[in-house]
Parts: C-alpha cells; structure tokens; sequence
C-alpha cells in the first residue's frame, strides 16, 4: 500500500480517534471529577480508572507488537488490567491520559508512514499484519470508551 492508498492510510490513522458513529476517548475522560474515577458503578464490573488504565495497557501493548521484533507476550488478565479500582497516585489519570494520546500518535505516524506495508506481518508475528492491529485497536478502544461513557451516566457525571 504505497501512495496510491494515501487516502486509505488517511482514514485508518483517523479511525484510531474519531468520534464520527460515537464519543471520542478525549471526550469520554474529559472533566471527570477525581473522586469519581475510582468507583465502581453498582451492576457495571470497572471504574473509570480500570477503563482508561486497560485501553493505555491494551493501545500500548498492541504499539509495541506492531514494531518489535523483541515483543514478548503479555500475561491476561495481569498485564491488561489494573488491580485497584482507583488511580494509585493523584497524577496516574492524567499520565495515563498522556500515553493514550502519545502513543495514539504514534500509531497515527506509523499508519501513514508509506514505507511501511500494512499488508505485511509484523516483526513478531509474521501471520498477523499493521492493518489487521490497527482495525483492531479501533474497535477495542471503542468498545471501551462506550463502557466509559456507561460508567460516567451511572454516576451522573454524563449528559
């Protein structure tokens, strides 16, 4: 997929933050008030916290099987989920934020990166390709940030 997909390249890089068929995650975490995003809604399994923390864990992990040749499979649910229902330090929510936001960055940059054939394997998995972990990352975070949004309207912090 060289130049003649740049528009396609375009849309992918995109879709790993639009907000075209539902809330962005930059909309769903923003203004949430600290005392809130460690609870756990009654009848919902994860706080905020969890939520935001999983997509930074499951976004970051998917980066790093994309690029390393060095990549070494994650543990499940240990490495994808955070144990504590609330942020562990005051500053985690927004650090956690941060990451999102960089390393979705740097999927946006690998994405429309031309040199780069989103048809080929990844470095540490030959069967899997870039478009197949894009797609997917797509629609993971999405899932997610529509449970955000749920969590946020059980604790009344979402018109």
């Amino acid at each position: 997929m060289g130049q003649a997909h740049r528009g396609l390249r375009d849309h992918l890089a995109r879709s790993l933050a639009w907000g075209d068929a539902h809330v962005t995650f930059d909309a769903a975490v923003a203004g949430l008030p600290p005392r809130l995003r460690g609870v756990v809604p009654p009848g919902l399994p994860h706080s905020a916290w969890q939520l935001v923390e999983h997509i930074r864990l499951a976004q970051a992990d998917i980066l790093e099987f994309g690029v390393s040749r060095r990549y070494r499979e994650k543990q499940w649910p240990a490495d994808y989920w955070p144990r504590s229902a609330a942020p562990p330090r005051r500053d985690a929510w927004m650090r956690a934020i941060a990451a999102v936001r960089r390393d979705r960055r740097a999927l946006e940059r690998l994405v429309r990166d031309s040199s780069i054939d989103l048809e080929a394997g990844v470095p540490s998995d030959p069967d899997k390709t870039f478009l197949r972990e894009v797609l997917l990352l797509a629609d993971h975070t999405a899932y997610h940030v529509g449970q955000l949004i749920l969590v946020r309207r059980a604790l009344g912090a979402w018109t």
